[in-house]
């Protein structure tokens, strides 16, 4: 005979998937590419406590990857790095129309996530 504690149970197990697989990112960026941004970003704030950037800089990136797609940030963020390429080179990619367009919806996406995770 089923109690309502066994129902209840039984019920959750068979729910718990469904339930946890909406927390699961899906566009989840590599654990290098995340381990990069987290120290970049630590590196660029040295006045603050470390373990409070780690925390501020993981959520930043979190941010980021609700925003984009793993490939496309690495898209927008190489357009970025290549404008500050001195010379001709990275003048092709500040003065083309793409450029300019990537290289400002990435620091848009960035200053977004990072002024929502209390980064300054």
């Amino acid at each position: 005979m089923s109690t309502p504690l066994t129902s209840v149970a039984a019920a959750m197990l068979l729910l718990a998937p469904a339930l946890t697989s909406w927390a699961v990112p899906t566009n989840d960026f590599p654990t290098i590419e995340r381990v990069l941004f987290v120290e970049s970003c630590v590196r660029e704030h040295p006045d603050r406590p470390r373990q409070e950037m780690l925390y501020k800089c993981s959520c930043a990136l979190d941010a980021i990857a609700g925003e984009l797609e793993y490939q496309e940030y690495v898209e927008l963020s190489t357009a970025v790095d290549a404008g500050q390429i001195a010379g001709e080179r990275g003048a092709a990619v500040r003065e083309s129309t793409e450029g300019k367009s990537m290289s400002k919806r990435f620091k848009a996406v960035r200053a977004k996530a990072l002024s929502g995770c209390f980064i300054q």
